[in-house]
């Protein structure tokens, strides 16, 4: 497969993995998952994770799959790539997984002594991503099926871990030009 090919299917694989962290800042707010306990002198989480935001987000990445799955023939076609469709398995792993990723990374920053918002090269890139591949190959490998290794080749893999850094900074920054964050990381 050409560069081309590859960073489309890389993108189509892990659109619903890149939306969940997205939704969950458009509909945050409410009650945090740690219930306001610490651990130490800190926080768990903090306020910023928070049910509603990780469900919002967790759901928006499970429709979107779904949601692609149907535009999968039309978008190979035009495209020229061979796109995968989304085993409900795995549609519902993505989004889960950079959910419970961006948690631990939140988890990691406050052991850290970083505060909400404060940045954490590497991992703020990269914790969603994490997170979202372990659990969809947990959930493919649960129940027996072999879209992960066809779908996340090693070029694929690479296209991701250049990618992703690119992506998440590009729309945080966007993301605080439009108010709705209060740091461009």
């Amino acid at each position: 497969m050409e560069l081309f090919g590859v960073v489309v299917m890389a993108f189509w694989a892990m659109l619903p993995a890149y939306i969940p962290n997205n939704a969950a800042v458009l509909a945050g707010g409410g009650r945090p998952i740690d219930g306001g306990r610490t651990l130490g002198d800190s926080r768990l989480l903090g306020d910023g994770k928070t049910w509603r935001g990780t469900l919002v987000g967790w759901l928006a990445g499970a429709v979107l799959a779904v949601g692609l799955n149907t535009l999968e023939s039309g978008a190979s076609d035009v495209l020229g790539v061979d796109l995968p469709t989304f085993p409900l398995a795995v549609a519902l792993a993505l989004p889960l997984g950079a959910m419970l990723g961006d948690i631990g990374a939140s988890f990691l920053k406050r052991r850290s002594g970083r505060e909400r918002g404060a940045p954490f090269p590497g991992v703020d890139q990269l914790d969603f991503v994490i997170g979202a591949l372990s659990l969809a190959l947990l959930a493919d490998a649960l129940a027996s099926l072999s879209w992960f290794a066809d779908t996340f080749t090693l070029p694929v893999l690479a296209a991701v871990l250049v990618m992703t850094p690119l992506l998440h900074v590009s729309t945080n920054a966007l993301a605080y030009v439009l108010g709705l964050k209060d740091e461009p990381w």
